[in-house]
């Protein structure tokens, strides 16, 4: 039944990392952290371990979710390039901040993110397109930042790349499509970082790397592929803004639940 639960987590979160381009951690990751409480988890390292077993997800749904929009033809390489390159090394250190907060910071930090995600979607918050993008020095500086909180949050980082690319007037289907195809570099060097930071730590469950969990990585990915593909194909079709609304209210629960936890 547990297994069945990390099946039905990848499907929902990889409909919303294509529909949305937010990388579906917003939603594993509280999951996730029920989940390991109800394991019996250990408390001090519940919060990372869901952080580490959500970013790896994201190689997967990201992948799926770039084909999608690459067949649309949205998808612009060297934009990726360039803010791919400082996500790798902002995704690596987001880990190794992770690894230095207790999880009571970390539940504090997360909650007060996803209420910030909440205001934005619920309340159809854009920036104004009022510039362009920068150089290849100044994307990349951004692309470090972006890499930096989304593995500190556990997320594909598609909450904020999206935003930061329609303030330099990129139009929103590539904006999505750009955040696909970033989610990876972000959740590769993620992903590393949560491995490198936990292994050896002698109270991880059974079946971990580090700060991955292994079965729960194993089921969301198994369903999160082909579920990033349908919503990817529907955000070239519908209007999401009542999704939006809806998932706006779910966010603002996902940080009250993790306030309570902090």
């Amino acid at each position: 039944m547990l297994f069945m639960g990390y099946l039905l987590l990848g499907a929902f979160a990889g409909m919303l990392a294509g529909l949305f381009g937010i990388g579906g951690g917003l939603i594993i990751v509280p999951v996730l952290v029920l989940s390991f409480h109800a394991q019996g988890v250990a408390p001090d390292i519940i919060t990372h371990l869901a952080l580490g077993t959500s970013l790896p997800t994201m190689i997967f749904t990201g992948f799926s979710s770039l084909r999608a929009h690459q067949e649309a033809g949205a998808v612009d390489w060297v934009m990726i390039r360039r803010l791919g390159a400082g996500m790798l090394v902002g995704a690596w250190l987001g880990g190794m901040t992770a690894n230095l907060l207790s999880a009571s910071t970390l539940n504090i930090i997360i909650g007060c993110f996803a209420w910030t995600m909440a205001l934005q979607m619920g309340l159809n918050l854009k920036p104004k397109a009022e510039r362009h993008l920068p150089g290849a020095l100044g994307t990349g500086i951004a692309g470090t930042v972006i890499g930096w909180m989304s593995a500190l949050f556990g997320i594909g980082g598609g909450s904020l790349t999206v935003p930061y690319l329609s303030w330099n007037s990129v139009p929103m289907r590539n904006a999505v499509a750009a955040s696909a195809a970033c989610s990876m570099p972000i959740a590769l060097a993620g992903s590393l970082s949560y491995l490198y930071a936990g292994w050896n730590n002698p109270d991880l469950p059974e079946w971990s790397l580090g700060f991955i969990y292994l079965p729960a990585l194993l089921g969301i990915v198994l369903t999160s592929t082909q579920f990033a593909r349908v919503g990817a194909k529907l955000a070239h079709r519908l209007s999401p803004q009542r999704l939006k609304q809806a998932f706006a209210l779910l966010m603002l629960l996902v940080g009250a639940k993790f306030m309570l936890f902090s």
